[in-house]
């Protein structure tokens, strides 16, 4: 049995309003489809069908819209922030309980085709308490931030970017229990000091995907996923 999945989509989406002032990013049309049906989709055709669902902003048109999951598949568990946003992880340390040990993290706005099953094998292998996805981005599709060589993620960091830096955060991450649980509960957190915490402790592994990543952060992003997906459909696993 693959690992459950938190799915982060608790943010405000700013960058897309107005068309997200009265929706959810996660609910926005995308090929006929709200998006994070396509993530779901995908997910199921990878084999990950234990889904929590991280919301925040609109969040129960979200849980209104999918249930539990039963129609597309899957379980579907929620887990709000609340009245006080609490970043990406601290959402992650509130949603602990209906984790586990160890889970899939991925960003509510990233559609991503990989191989789940070897991203999840590479983690157990590791010995880690966390993983994360690189892709060779090498600036292509936004900046990149990660000095990653012969397998290992060397340095990482979205406000000090250099030159030598040729990869990016893929958005697809697996954690354990024991990475949050430093961390005090019910507290602004954003995932990216968890990550780097854990590469300060030699507790970050990384495995690089050959496939590129599609979001719906920007209007733009939007539109080519849309393309994409258009005229292609989720039919198997996917394989890097």
């Amino acid at each position: 049995m693959s690992l459950p999945v938190a799915i982060l989509a608790g943010g405000l989406a700013r960058r897309l309003r107005p068309l997200t002032a009265t929706v959810p990013k996660a609910l926005i049309d995308v090929a006929g489809k709200p998006f994070v049906v396509h993530q779901i989709d995908l997910l199921r055709a990878n084999g990950v069908t234990r889904i929590v669902l991280c919301v925040g902003h609109l969040g129960e048109k979200i849980q209104g819209s999918l249930g539990d999951g039963s129609r597309l598949g899957v379980n579907i568990e929620y887990s709000f922030d609340g009245p006080t946003l609490l970043g990406t992880g601290g959402a992650l340390r509130k949603a602990m309980p209906l984790l586990g040990e160890s889970f899939f993290v991925l960003y509510g706005d990233s559609y991503l085709e990989c191989n789940y099953a070897a991203v999840e094998e590479s983690f157990r292998a590791s010995k880690k308490l966390g993983l994360m996805t690189v892709y060779r981005n090498a600036n292509r599709w936004d900046r990149s931030n990660i000095l990653f060589s012969d397998g290992v993620i060397r340095r990482y960091s979205k406000e000090q970017a250099s030159t030598d830096m040729q990869h990016i955060d893929y958005g697809l991450g697996i954690l354990s229990r024991q990475a949050l649980e430093p961390y005090p509960p019910e507290s602004y957190l954003d995932l990216t000091t968890v990550y780097s915490d854990l590469l300060a402790r030699g507790q970050l592994a990384g495995y690089e995907v050959r496939r590129r990543f599609y979001e719906i952060g920007s209007e733009s992003g939007l539109e080519e996923l849309g393309r994409h997906l258009a005229g292609h459909v989720v039919g198997g696993s996917r394989r890097d």
